[in-house]
């Protein structure tokens, strides 16, 4: 996509829509700093606060909530964590943390309490703790023995009254979680470990734990002052072969919604981390995306992620009086909209009258989803702002471009500000699944480039030589035993040789001349 410009074409040069559309997803929005391939970046609310970035595991960093295309009478709920996940970051590769409670939240009333909240909570397991490797040899199931870490969860669904436990029952025990995508030689077919870690319980839901490419999409080299000083990088999806530990959840919309006349519900996601003293703390916290990104400043931030939506009152002036939109007028001589802006507590805080706005409600800082909308045929980038009543603020599908949609929104889309800004990058870089759990394969830790001397299947002849055998080889006895004789045949070689000429020195240097 090219920059988009403004409808109006007044005061909206091309090199200006660029950097707010990077810059500015204001009320709601945020970008960060990033090369395109994996590094160091922030994003939808990844490392996002200062106390949190220091603890991946608990970091949330994305919530998708939607009517299941497939499956209408169903609301999926796709919650994710640890940022920026080095496909071939080994040999300790991503796993749930065993001390955290991993939550989703549902006020199905408006009330900014939660009324249901769905609890993971997750087990490793090491089958050999005399060996370094995740994986011991090439993994086909589950529970195939090569797999040496694995993980389980179980899921707990717990009804609240005033923040009160009422009842709680137990929906799965020991569900397997779908590892890390060490590589292909390690797991040869990923996409079979991946159906493997869908299950489904009693009550027609359906849930998925384990590793998944960030769905997130953006241009974030943006606090790199404003794209280095020049525009030169933009355009690119910094998040592109990233991966994330997805948690993904199916479940009937007649379990979560209050009733059928009031199908709205709003939905958040925490991480509670055991501290010393055996209790659970909130530690991150994740309705809409972006919101402690850039909406909170400094100060507010490790608060807001160990916050409750019912005393979101205490962060309001942050969204009435929003920073961005300054910045921007301040430096790009874009006016800001007047203040307070009241039209993002309506769409950020309360949700959009008439669509997913529940009676009664309180402003707080949810995702709020109209669980009646039917799912669209042909499903718009922008949802609601380009007609699509079934996409973001309606919920948030994995398609959705928050940025730009956010983004418009800030600079006064509602409020007589016509735009069509934009970050110039307007879908995911994999394509994302048609079912269940919807959310695209990891990126492999073997998708690198081809060592020096392949082109397709052949094998690696390097400086090594002839002790190197191709896959397949004849030569004698097995190709890793050949493998490995001869690397420590010229290992062996190479130490003696080192020693005999070391000893022949000493002699020299201890003769009298």
């Amino acid at each position: 996509m090219t920059p988009l410009f403004s409808r109006s074409g007044t005061g909206r040069k091309g090199l200006v829509t660029l950097i707010c559309g990077a810059l500015a997803a204001g009320g709601l929005a945020a970008a960060g700093v990033a090369t395109l391939e994996p590094g160091a970046a922030s994003a939808s609310s990844h490392r996002e606060a200062p106390l949190i970035s220091g603890t991946p595991q608990y970091d949330n960093t994305d919530l998708y909530a939607f009517v299941s295309p497939d499956k209408p009478d169903t609301t999926t709920i796709v919650a994710n964590w640890i940022p920026f996940e080095e496909p071939a970051g080994g040999p300790n590769f991503y796993t749930f943390a065993d001390d955290a409670q991993y939550d989703i939240h549902i006020d199905n009333n408006g009330d900014a309490q939660g009324e249901l909240l769905f609890r993971y909570t997750f087990k490793t397991h090491v089958k050999n703790k005399n060996t370094f490797l995740y994986n011991t040899g090439a993994v086909k199931s589950l529970d195939d023995p090569n797999l040496n870490i694995t993980q389980t969860y179980d899921i707990d669904l717990i009804k609240l009254h005033n923040q009160k436990e009422v009842a709680k029952t137990r929906l799965a025990d020991n569900v397997p979680v779908a590892p890390s995508d060490v590589g292909k030689a390690s797991m040869p077919d990923y996409a079979k470990l991946r159906s493997q870690a869908i299950y489904k319980t009693a009550g027609g839901a359906a849930t998925f734990a384990g590793q998944a490419d960030d769905p997130f999409f953006a241009d974030l080299r943006v606090f790199d002052l404003l794209y280095g000083g020049n525009l030169s990088e933009v355009g690119r999806d910094t998040l592109k072969g990233y991966n994330v530990n997805t948690i993904a959840l199916q479940v009937p919309n007649d379990l979560i919604r209050e009733s059928s006349k009031q199908p709205i519900v709003g939905i958040w996601s925490t991480t509670q981390r055991r501290n010393a003293q055996g209790y659970y703390e909130q530690v991150s916290r994740l309705g809409n995306p972006l919101v402690n990104e850039v909406v909170n400043p400094q100060k507010d931030k490790d608060k807001f992620n160990a916050s409750q939506p019912w005393y979101d009152a205490q962060f309001l002036k942050n969204v009435t009086n929003p920073e961005l939109p300054k910045l921007i007028e301040s430096i790009y001589k874009i006016k800001a909209p007047a203040e307070p802006r009241n039209d993002l507590v309506d769409v950020f805080l309360k949700g959009v009258k008439g669509l997913n706005q529940p009676p009664y409600v309180k402003p707080a800082e949810e995702l709020r989803l109209n669980t009646s909308i039917k799912p669209s045929m042909h499903p718009k980038r922008l949802g609601v702002l380009d007609g699509d009543n079934a996409g973001f603020p309606n919920g948030r599908r994995l398609t959705d471009d928050v940025i730009d949609a956010s983004l418009q929104v800030v600079e006064g889309e509602l409020v007589g500000s016509k735009n069509d800004l934009g970050d110039a990058v307007d879908k995911n870089d994999k394509g994302f699944e048609k079912y269940f759990p919807y959310v695209a394969e990891p990126t492999s830790g073997s998708r690198g480039a081809l060592a020096k001397g392949t082109s397709g299947n052949a094998d690696v002849r390097s400086q090594l030589g002839d002790a190197l055998q191709p896959a397949g080889s004849s030569s004698g006895g097995s190709d890793n035993t050949v493998l490995i004789a001869g690397s420590a045949a010229s290992g062996a070689a190479g130490i003696l040789l080192i020693g005999t000429a070391f000893a022949w020195w000493r002699r020299r240097m201890q003769r009298p001349y």
